[in-house]
């Protein structure tokens, strides 16, 4: 069952008690990037193995997205700066413990690529934010694995 969390905005991604930051290079440009994150958001599968739906509702000022092992999010898009940031808003998760989340991805160009760097910014009681802390080399394994991903469907995109 999914329940409302508490709505923050964007100076939460730099205020929020947990805040997990991680960055990598891709190869396509910031442009290709953004359009990946912010207009192909059925596409998110493709490239992010922990994303096993994801849709865009609200004639596309959020998103509903499911992840491995149930967990779904409804999420509010707070920034959207075509080829620089795209950042959104957890309203709803069945995720027990957080109370408030925003994730920010920030996007720059890096030679003929693009660095990406994404937060997630938390809050919660306690134990979940020492929960978070604890799994942030395991999200970072999966934010990596989603950058291959998404380095490979651009790779292939442009090669089509």
């Amino acid at each position: 069952m999914a329940r409302r969390l508490r709505p923050v905005e964007l100076d939460f991604v730099d205020s929020a008690p947990v805040r997990l930051v991680y960055a990598a290079r891709v190869s396509a440009g910031p442009d290709a990037v953004y359009r990946t994150l912010a207009e192909k958001v059925s596409q998110t599968p493709a490239w992010f193995s922990s994303v096993v739906a994801a849709r865009p509702v609200d004639g596309g000022a959020g998103r509903e997205v499911r992840l491995r092992g149930g967990v779904f999010f409804r999420e509010t898009i707070m920034a959207t700066v075509p080829g620089e940031r795209y950042a959104y808003r957890i309203d709803e998760t069945n995720t027990p413990g957080v109370a408030a989340m925003l994730e920010d991805w920030r996007l720059s160009p890096d030679g003929s690529g693009t660095r990406v760097r994404w937060t997630m910014a938390v809050d919660g009681p306690a134990l979940f934010r020492l929960t978070m802390r604890t799994a942030r080399p395991g999200i970072g394994q999966s934010f990596r694995g989603a950058m291959r991903g998404l380095d490979r469907l651009l790779a292939h995109t442009t090669a089509t």
